[in-house]
């Protein structure tokens, strides 16, 4: 089974659909997401779709709302090709609660994708404690800007400090890539996840590093699940290795 580890709610579900099948993905694991940048037909309307994310990030409720509505609908719509994950305000004082409530409630498989503001990474915390008291949740972090070094650095050691939940740092830690790698390799409850990855040879090296450990992502719509599937079977010319990448990495994650 091929399962995209890291993709977000498209508009339209339908066209996600077909990028799925065209990259013969079977399941996708789906954040919910404010912008769509996918709607955008020219710079002016891609502005305006991002806008929404800043001001969603200023603390705009109805964003959320609208966002959590989107997921509920396209796993409705599709629920043998997407797998939920919920985000958790970073600022809430019972995180337990929530994970409870909108992610183990709603029957969502995993927590994510958690942003926090550039070196406060310490603030999920409180998540990955929620995490663990319910039967160790897999919580994803955003790996690229604005996560800097050090909030790689940071989230070894939330990880260490709770083993039991499976820590999944996405886009291979962006410009810090060989940090994440080296990082993520050490910490045995850490995964890498390969979406937006910009060179090729970061890809081929966390596949040899930790081939285990690495998940097939394509971050889409921001990324595109063909070219990170052909990416992944470019990068290693083990067929057991990229078994692992594409799905049963994940698989076990989810089960």
């Amino acid at each position: 089974m091929i399962i995209d580890a890291h993709s977000h709610v498209h508009h339209t579900l339908a066209d996600h659909i077909a990028l799925l099948d065209e990259a013969g993905v079977d399941k996708a694991i789906l954040f919910m997401t404010r912008p769509h940048p996918e709607r955008a037909g020219n710079l002016t309307e891609l502005r305006e779709e991002m806008d929404l994310l800043t001001q969603a990030l200023a603390g705009g409720a109805l964003g959320r709302a609208t966002a959590r509505r989107e997921l509920d609908a396209a796993i409705a719509a599709y629920p043998d090709r997407f797998i939920g994950f919920a985000s958790v305000p970073l600022d809430t004082p019972d995180a337990d609660s929530i994970v409870e409530r909108d992610v183990v409630g709603r029957g969502l498989r995993g927590i994510g994708e958690l942003t926090p503001p550039p070196d406060q990474a310490a603030l999920i915390e409180p998540v990955l404690r929620a995490a663990t008291d319910h039967d160790g949740l897999p919580v994803v972090v955003h790996g690229a800007a604005p996560t800097t070094a050090a909030d790689l650095r940071t989230l070894t050691d939330l990880a260490r400090r709770y083993p039991r939940v499976p820590l999944v740092v996405s886009q291979l830690g962006g410009a810090h890539w060989m940090d994440a790698i080296e990082l993520v390799r050490d910490t045995p409850n850490m995964f890498l996840e390969l979406s937006t990855a910009s060179i090729v040879f970061a890809v081929r090296l966390a596949m040899a590093e930790i081939p285990e450990r690495t998940l097939f992502g394509s971050d889409a719509p921001y990324g595109d699940p063909v070219i990170a599937r052909i990416t992944v079977e470019r990068a290693t010319r083990s067929p057991h290795v990229r078994e692992l990448v594409l799905g049963a990495t994940a698989q076990q994650l989810l089960s």
